[in-house]
């Protein structure tokens, strides 16, 4: 059964980079304004730029990339978030996953689901929530890929649909979102799961400025 499954996610990957490479010339650019003019001030936290060091910059490739921290105040942890928008994936650069990147780094996952998150609009949005840990810190995360106004969850369900969207419409472009609350040694696990979806809920109507529809 892995076998197959492996076979099947190599296929698809294999048929995706053919498809994109020979309609290499008909990609599609939206107007879109940059990651930098997100505003500093969701859900009332202040934003705070962080710098990302130039050999992750060199791995993820061309293309426009936030990083910040969004604080309350000095006794609640922070919010931390990280989108990544390529303005096309036909070149050999697509977006990677955290499944893949996270581990590397030293992090174990303890759980991972997918859920539909409804934002302050009532729009619902279909995202990975995941309990990460390395050692005694341990994080909540929410992810997933933003192209077209689309939320996906799952990194297959993101490939079929952008080998659709390059044939339907020329474009490629699209954007990991992540979301990242700390859990506190004094707090439970529920509280940063509360404090990360409450901070995307207001997110997500903000991101079709910044990752065009």
């Amino acid at each position: 059964m892995k076998s197959a499954r492996f076979w099947m996610v190599f296929l698809l990957l294999a048929a995706t980079a053919l498809l994109l490479h020979t309609r290499a010339s008909a990609d599609r650019f939206a107007a879109r304004e940059p990651l930098s003019q997100l505003p500093e001030l969701i859900d009332g936290k202040k934003g705070v730029d962080l710098p990302i060091a130039q050999d992750q910059l060199d791995v993820l490739g061309p293309g426009d990339f936030l990083s910040r921290y969004y604080l309350l105040d000095r006794k609640t942890p922070p919010v931390e978030l990280f989108i990544g928008y390529f303005p096309t994936q036909r070149t050999g650069v697509t977006i990677h996953s955290p499944k893949n990147c996270l581990p590397g780094a030293g992090w174990a996952f303890e759980s991972q689901q997918y859920v539909n998150l409804n934002d302050v609009n009532g729009k619902s949005h279909r995202v990975g929530e995941y309990v990460i840990a390395d050692g005694e810190r341990k994080q909540f995360v929410i992810y997933w890929y933003q192209a077209h106004g689309r939320s996906v969850a799952n990194e297959y369900m993101a490939k079929i649909y952008l080998v659709a969207d390059a044939i339907r419409m020329n474009r490629t472009d699209g954007a990991l979102v992540r979301v990242i609350a700390p859990v506190d040694s004094s707090r439970s696990t529920a509280e940063a799961k509360q404090r990360a979806e409450r901070f995307a809920a207001q997110l997500l109507p903000l991101l079709p400025r910044y990752i065009p529809d």
